[in-house]
């Protein structure tokens, strides 16, 4: 039996007007210390952000997710926050902010495989 790893997840979400609250998930970032793992997957739906919000800038939130990406992989395009340890890097993702680009509370599990899991959950929660 392969070994069971704790991870760490959140939904990222898209909320095009704020005050609204109004969102759409458009991924997934995942974090599992043990396996040194800090990734995200995102895919912008476009028909469904205009729905709530025709004029949305979807440039700038695709240009918002890239840096989500480049924080999780520690890219020097992430600026400074990139440069902190994975764990600093997740807890600042996943903090609670009231932008266009948020994510939902962390949520805890076990996973044999991290890129599996991200992958299954992204499948679960976006697609």
């Amino acid at each position: 039996m392969q070994e069971q790893h704790l991870f760490e997840y959140a939904v990222i979400r898209v909320v095009p007007r704020v005050e609204r609250e109004e969102f759409i998930n458009v991924g997934v970032i995942l974090f599992c210390p043990s396996k040194r793992f800090l990734e995200c997957a995102f895919e912008v739906n476009a028909p469904k952000l205009r729905a709530l919000s025709a004029g949305i800038d979807l440039d700038e939130v695709t240009a918002y997710l890239h840096a989500f990406q480049w924080i999780c992989s520690g890219k020097k395009e992430g600026g400074s926050i990139a440069a902190l340890p994975p764990a600093s890097r997740f807890r600042w993702l996943t903090a609670t902010r009231s932008t266009v680009v948020q994510s939902s509370k962390v949520h805890p599990g076990f996973c044999q495989d991290p890129d599996l899991c991200l992958s299954k959950l992204f499948d679960h929660l976006v697609k």
